[in-house]
């Protein structure tokens, strides 16, 4: 083989190399959902497993008829949407009494006592995001690794900047990951915002601290402040944060306005648990619910409401940065349960 024939084959066999990849990445991604403009039905299609999975059962167990043996049934339909043991006994307690003083006689009004529930459960109205009195607002974002932190701080953003009516600031402090700040970066770059950022390994307190100096002199409205991926240990996550939280003091010094902990629905249980870590050592303020298209168990909205007392203010609904909404309890169970 001559040297020339040895370089085609080279380049044939990258290009071979390079399509299987990508043929392979789109596999693994799946076919890309469809454009769903209508915010109430872009919920519901995201839902669609969830809804699935404890509609159709519920409709199909309650065609027997209605009666306290057919109710006690409904547990198993509840427990394996993820809505928690605790919050599930209380709804068929409440179904039992509901019955026996004669006001469920139909399906529909089993279902639409369910929804009363769940909706109360989660606290009724849309909780929303607190804003400074004076900008910026200053929000903190944590999750461990995998979570889907770093998209979901491009949702975040694209959600805050409004169609560019405004500024959005970007604190990549996630420094102990080069990778978690080049993704950040490139976010930043697609969504038209700007970002500062160190070197790895840098103290994460010092970006947060260039990044208020620089949000307060700009006149930025908003800056989120991305924080290190993993727990590490508490004590040391703890002064990790009170010492970003300090650093931004000194230029704002109600902040932050918000500390947002990303969980991801398709975990379940383990979700909740992974909050109850966050929340011993962080004053979070709000749950931003990640991968909510991706999971069966939807129903971890309520468990994390019911149990930790933490409104879930954001639930992701996709890959794109629009694929975002603020979370309302209404719209979630009407979505949940029609």
């Amino acid at each position: 083989m001559t040297q020339e024939q040895l370089v085609l084959a080279l380049i044939a066999l990258a290009v071979a190399v390079v399509v299987a990849v990508l043929v392979l990445a789109g596999r693994r991604r799946g076919p890309a959902g469809p454009r769903i403009d209508d915010p109430f039905e872009r919920l519901r299609y995201a839902l669609g497993k969830t809804r699935g999975g404890l509609l159709d059962a519920l409709r199909a167990r309650l065609g027997r008829g209605l009666s306290e043996e057919v109710v006690d049934s409904l547990e198993e339909i509840l427990l394996r949407a993820d809505i928690g043991v605790a919050t599930t006994r209380k709804l068929i307690d409440g179904l039992k009494d509901a019955l026996r003083s004669g006001k469920l006689a139909s399906e529909r009004e089993v279902l639409d006592f369910l929804r009363q529930e769940l909706v109360a459960k989660l606290g009724g109205e849309r909780a929303g995001l607190a804003e400074a009195p004076r900008k910026p607002t200053v929000i903190l974002v944590a999750g461990v690794n995998g979570a889907g932190k770093t998209t979901s701080i491009a949702k975040l953003t694209h959600w805050l900047a409004k169609g560019g009516e405004k500024k959005v600031l970007l604190a990549a402090s996630d420094t102990f990951r080069a990778a978690a700040v080049d993704q950040l970066a490139t976010w930043a770059e697609r969504l038209g915002v700007e970002i500062v950022r160190g070197q790895q390994g840098a103290d994460p307190a010092s970006v947060a601290h260039d990044a208020c100096e620089k949000a307060v002199a700009r006149g930025f409205d908003y800056l989120v402040i991305d924080t290190a991926g993993r727990l590490h240990t508490d004590k040391n996550l703890m002064k990790e944060l009170e010492k970003i939280s300090r650093v931004g003091k000194k230029h704002i010094p109600d902040a932050p306005h918000e500390v947002l902990l990303v969980l991801d629905a398709t975990t379940g249980q383990n979700a909740v648990r992974q909050a109850k870590a966050f929340t011993e050592v962080i004053p979070v303020t709000g749950i931003f619910l990640a991968k909510l298209d991706g999971t069966a168990k939807g129903g971890i909205v309520v468990v994390i409401r019911e149990e930790l007392g933490i409104p879930v203010k954001f639930v992701g609904l996709g890959e794109q940065p629009q694929d975002m909404q603020a979370f309302d309890a209404e719209r979630f169970v009407q979505a949940l349960l029609s």
